[in-house]
């Protein structure tokens, strides 16, 4: 780092000799710091901008990042290399992989999905799930907005077994929610088309007896369906682990478990849900 003397001394110089290395040569440095500090000084005491130096994937970095968005980031580098040679690309492939490495950085900074949070409503979703341990099925419904979790025991996971939950669960809710999330269960799904799952006959016209509307959730979708599971499994579990029949040996039909909650949430809760029809108009199984 050279004083502001020094600088003054080297600047007399150059403007003496006219050349770099002459002035070097006077003042006891190299030209290099001599350059730098004429180039400070005509630049009114600031370090000038550098210019940017070309890199040597710069004639493929548009036809990169257009592979790079087509395949939504997925594509390798050793895939792409035989085209961005024929591009004309001369480099090796090491830089190559920094390039696409930066492109797929930029690709997923620019179409992050980012995180949805679920922002529920009283009475609006109510998410059922199975689980299992042995011969022991467990089926759970949870309360989106206030976590009121509807726990019964049952000896299989038929579709007509699950819509006499379902029957009892709002019968012991006082009401029906808008929407019922379940996670694509086999039971109740009669086939997918274009990703989207087509309801059986059966629990189409359970849901319009009660009025609501069945939905499902995304496939490969942690956040959906991760949901779905947290929420059901805390009440599955919780109850398998402390059963006696857990190994399904006995009092599957008749074990029960209903979780409350505090007078105020509850009759929040039950305001917001539609009355609930008579469960006399339909029948699982039967129509």
């Amino acid at each position: 780092m050279k004083s502001a003397r020094e600088n003054m001394d080297i600047v007399a110089a150059y403007q003496q000799v006219g050349t770099y290395r002459g002035a070097a040569a006077m003042c006891g440095t190299t030209h290099k710091t001599v350059k730098r500090i004429i180039e400070r000084a005509e630049a009114g005491g600031k370090t000038p901008d550098r210019m940017p130096r070309g890199r040597n994937y710069d004639l493929v970095a548009e036809l990169v990042a257009d592979r790079v968005g087509a395949t939504k980031g997925r594509i390798s580098a050793k895939r792409l290399l035989p085209a961005a040679k024929a591009a004309g690309y001369q480099g090796s492939a090491r830089n190559f992989r920094r390039l696409v490495a930066e492109a797929k950085r930029t690709w997923r900074r620019d179409n992050h999905r980012g995180r949805r949070p679920a922002v529920w409503t009283p009475g609006e979703v109510l998410a059922i799930d199975w689980g299992s341990t042995g011969s022991l099925h467990v089926f759970c419904a949870v309360l989106a907005w206030s976590r009121f979790r509807f726990v019964r025991f049952a000896g299989n996971e038929r579709s007509e077994t699950t819509l006499a939950m379902l029957a009892e669960c709002f019968e012991e809710l006082g009401g029906v929610p808008k929407v019922v999330l379940a996670d694509r269960m086999g039971c109740l799904k009669g086939g997918v088309v274009a990703n989207k799952v087509v309801p059986t006959a059966e629990y189409v016209r359970f849901a319009t007896h009660y009025g609501f509307r069945p939905d499902w959730c995304e496939a490969a979708d942690p956040e959906s369906k991760q949901w779905v599971s947290h929420c059901t499994s805390s009440g599955r579990f919780g109850v398998l682990c402390c059963c006696p029949g857990g190994d399904g040996s006995g009092g599957v039909g008749h074990s029960r478990r209903v979780h409350a909650l505090p007078a105020g949430v509850v009759g929040r809760r039950s305001l917001s849900l539609r009355p609930c029809a008579r469960a006399g108009g339909f029948l699982p199984g039967g129509g």
